[in-house]
């Protein structure tokens, strides 16, 4: 692992070897060092890439960065990145870096890959199980004596599967347990079952230890926006008095985290649960924020319009358009294979390569021979595995050759088809080469 030229933004430590295996790297090339692929010059419209190709603009990433963690401070919260989004070490650290307080991770096994890449102030959001997954966790902060873990806990037998499993290995410091309430997914539904939760943190003997409360409001949303908020707002509200109950158990002296904020409705988690949190000099509240960093053409794009609609995002205490302020930074590549009727066109992206479970991806321009065309009114109806399937309107000029950028909906389930993501620059160059570890 070697240190790069520092880039504005960006944390770009880990050097590996490319080759025409991985999605996008041009056919006969062997071993090439990702230090050096700036120097080859390559744009994804140009035809030397192999196609299909996920591109990350990094002008737009850094942006996006830049003002989250601006509207994270000015909202009195921290946040801990979600780094299942792109599961790329370099992005993860170049949010610590640029002032995140931790990285949140889904497992186990993604909390190892960001150890690696030495993060090591971690929020595992999600239970971890019995007394297997209590037993992996206890073998990974042994490996790394410089881990600082958060974990999620919403029952009883939970808990005690982890004290267990911190009895075995007495040689491990106390565990940071977040007592998760919840709704939709998983957590406690009440605050009497929450309670059980924290009385057996505290039976624990020391080896456990309260270390705030959690949820995730996400889960919470239903397909009516009234019932939604309702929902989330009774989870935040329970949020917010379950971490005064906290408090009291263990008194003013003992840092406690509050944590939420993974989705598109941080404002409300903002509104809900800083006011409560401000007031203790001793507690820190902490979103766990990830697409956001990337957003989208997509979903992303339509929730921002419901947080515009509620008037919840403001920077320099002004109300801003989050949707207007942030920028899609995800674009997929892919050429035209064929034509085989009038007002269709089948290019070589499907299922295998975008991601679809949120909406199609969207065409934002066609380019031949590198060259943009005038925007076109196309639109993709349908994917199979390796195949995108267009219709044409009329007057649009689509050749088979030419390359479609599109925009996608959902960053999560299309970054994980992707061995490396390209990062470029302001006219579509390559400039670096993300690695990511998804399993």
């Amino acid at each position: 692992m070697t240190e790069n030229s520092p880039v504005p933004g960006l944390a770009i430590r880990e050097n590996f070897l490319l080759d025409d295996r991985i999605r996008g790297v041009p056919p006969g090339t062997f071993g090439l060092d990702s230090s050096l692929v700036a120097s080859e010059r390559w744009h994804p419209a140009d035809g030397r890439m192999s196609l299909p190709v996920l591109t990350l603009d990094e002008e737009a990433f850094i942006a996006n960065s830049d003002l989250f963690l601006r509207y994270a401070r000015e909202q009195g919260a921290m946040i801990a990145p979600h780094a299942k989004t792109p599961m790329a070490p370099d992005l993860a650290r170049s949010l610590v870096e640029a002032g995140a307080w931790g990285t949140t991770v889904a497992d186990i096994r993604q909390a190892a890959v960001m150890l690696r890449a030495g993060l090591t102030r971690l929020i595992i959001a999600n239970e971890v199980g019995g007394s297997g997954g209590a037993n992996r966790l206890a073998a990974l902060v042994a490996a790394w004596p410089g881990v600082e873990p958060f974990v999620f806990a919403d029952s009883v037998a939970a808990v005690k599967a982890l004290a267990e499993a911190w009895r075995a290995n007495g040689m491990l410091p106390p565990l940071r347990v977040l007592v998760e309430l919840g709704a939709g997914r998983a957590g406690a539904r009440t605050t009497t079952q929450a309670e059980a939760i924290a009385d057996a943190v505290d039976a624990a003997g020391g080896r456990l230890l309260i270390a705030g409360v959690a949820a995730y409001e996400g889960a919470a949303a239903q397909p009516d926006p009234g019932r939604t908020d309702a929902a989330i707002s009774a989870l935040l509200a329970m949020t917010a008095d379950m971490f005064l109950r906290l408090r009291a158990r263990v008194g003013g002296d003992v840092p406690l985290v509050v944590t939420a904020g993974g989705s598109v409705f941080f404002d409300k988690v903002v509104a809900a649960l800083s006011p409560t949190v401000s007031r203790d000099s001793n507690a820190t509240l902490v979103l766990r924020s990830g697409a956001i960093f990337f957003h989208d053409h997509g979903i992303y794009d339509r929730s921002l319009v419901a947080l515009d609609a509620r008037k919840g995002f403001a920077v320099g205490g002004v109300g801003a358009s989050a949707r207007n302020s942030f920028r899609p930074a995800l674009r997929l590549w892919a050429e035209v294979l064929s034509r085989p009727e009038a007002g269709l066109a089948i290019c070589g992206m499907g299922m295998r390569d975008v991601s679809f479970d949120q909406g199609f991806p969207m065409v934002l321009a066609v380019f031949r021979a590198g060259k943009p065309l005038p925007i076109p009114r196309a639109e993709v109806f349908k994917l199979n595995d390796q195949h995108a399937f267009l219709t044409i309107a009329p007057g649009d000029d689509i050749a088979v050759g030419d390359v479609v950028e599109f925009g996608i909906s959902h960053p999560c389930t299309c970054l994980d088809r992707y061995r490396v993501i390209f990062g470029v620059d302001a006219a579509g160059h390559v400039r670096h080469a993300f690695p990511t570890y998804f399993g």
